[in-house]
């Protein structure tokens, strides 16, 4: 198949910046597409317009209904870094696509402050929750941020300094590589409601006040960074249950029984290309669940409000399993296990002498591993120490055959 849609990353100084292959095809498109900023780029000419449209869903049939005509789409900077042809290539053939990049708002802001790309996390906060800037905040850690509109600046210096991240410094550039080019640098706590213009880019340097430390993404986060009545997996069995469910790029977790939510959290910490659905059926623990999702970084986690596994029939296999709760319908762990990928893991943790006969009876059909987890810490007796046990745990660790 002959390419006939052509992705044209495009920056702030219009098409007088693009390269000469970049202009021709635009010069030469029967269809432009893009937003109104881009298409405004553009001098009037013969080719059509075709404005983006709201869903985003929409343009993608539109596109598809100029196919084999010349389609441009104009996109800001590198068109493949959260840009429009990072959705199109889901939805179109490599061979139907031209792809040509321009310097983007990540590599202009680090060419003007001299940062190494490599050193950098880079981030979108357009159209997505502002909480997940929470999961990179540590110290003298470097963001590049693109901005969701001019407010988004001082939105994000209040989350800094109202979590303890006051001195981080903000560099803000409005229209990186366009004529009015403007740089502005202030610390969080200094920042204000200053608003800027709706095109900027974020350099974000992570500083903390005294007092305040960054969470590690590794599994095993202090008791007391959740929000709970009670159920949460301890620290340390917390730990250990990650490491058996051991969470790989682009898989997926059900968390079922899912009480505070902190297995499904620390999944989703430990990599940005994991996802995970927390089940609970208690609401009060649900909004738990959120509430505890947000402060620690990760707004994506998906929460159902019912009860395992029929709230979560219908939905795509899992690649891992983790029943922290709901032992109690004798039916809900075969269920579980015939919904699991092949190769996927199941790990549950009990606590109760009914629950651990439900491992066992389980374990003796399908397979498996029994693991007890026994824990104590030492805690104040007087002027001295005495260990006190935590509750000791059954863990059943199993991978589904194939």
């Amino acid at each position: 198949m002959r390419p006939w849609l052509t992705i044209v990353g495009i920056g702030d100084e219009g098409l007088g910046g693009l390269a000469p292959p970049a202009r021709v095809l635009v010069e030469t498109a029967e269809v432009i597409v893009g937003g109104a900023r881009h298409l405004a780029m553009i001098p009037p000419g013969a080719a059509e317009r075709l404005p983006w449209q709201q869903p985003f869903a929409g343009s993608i049939a539109a596109l598809a209904a100029h196919r084999g005509r010349r389609v441009v789409v104009l996109a800001s900077g590198d068109p493949m870094w959260y840009g429009a042809g990072a959705i199109l290539v889901h939805h179109f053939a490599r061979e139907e696509l031209t792809i040509m990049p321009h310097p983007g708002a990540f590599s202009l802001a680090a060419a003007r402050l001299g940062w190494p790309l490599a050193d950098c996390v880079m981030l979108s906060l357009h159209g997505r929750p502002l909480d997940a800037l929470r999961l990179h905040l540590a110290e003298n850690r470097r963001l590049l941020i693109l901005s969701e509109d001019g407010a988004t600046p001082a939105a994000v210096a209040r989350l800094l300094a109202e979590t303890g991240w006051g001195p981080s410094r903000l560099q803000v550039f409005e229209h990186l590589g366009g004529i009015v080019e403007v740089a502005h640098s202030s610390l969080a706590s200094e920042w204000s409601e200053r608003r800027v213009a709706d095109l900027n880019t974020i350099a974000l340097e992570c500083h903390a006040a005294s007092g305040t430390r960054g969470r590690s993404r590794l599994a095993g986060l202090p008791d007391e960074a959740f929000e709970h009545d009670g159920q949460l997996t301890k620290r340390e069995i917390r730990a250990a249950t990650l490491a058996a469910l051991t969470p790989l790029p682009g898989e997926h977790l059900w968390d079922v029984g899912a009480g505070c939510g902190s297995i499904a959290i620390e999944w989703l910490r430990a990599d940005d290309h994991v996802s995970a659905v927390a089940i609970e059926r208690d609401p009060v623990r649900a909004a738990i669940i959120a509430r505890n999702a947000a402060a620690l970084g990760v707004p994506r986690l998906e929460i159902v409000h019912g009860a395992a596994p029929a709230g979560l029939a219908g939905r795509a296999p899992p690649d891992a399993i983790f029943v922290g709760g709901g032992l109690g319908d004798p039916a809900s762990l075969p269920s579980l296990w015939q919904a699991l990928r092949p190769g996927g893991r199941l790990v549950a943790n009990v606590i109760s002498t009914e629950g651990e006969r439900a491992l066992l009876d389980w374990q003796a059909q399908y397979g498996g591993a029994l693991t007890r987890l026994a824990v104590s810490r030492a805690t104040p007796l007087g002027a001295h120490l005495a260990w006190r046990p935590l509750a000791p745990v059954t863990q059943l660790t199993a991978i589904k055959p194939g």
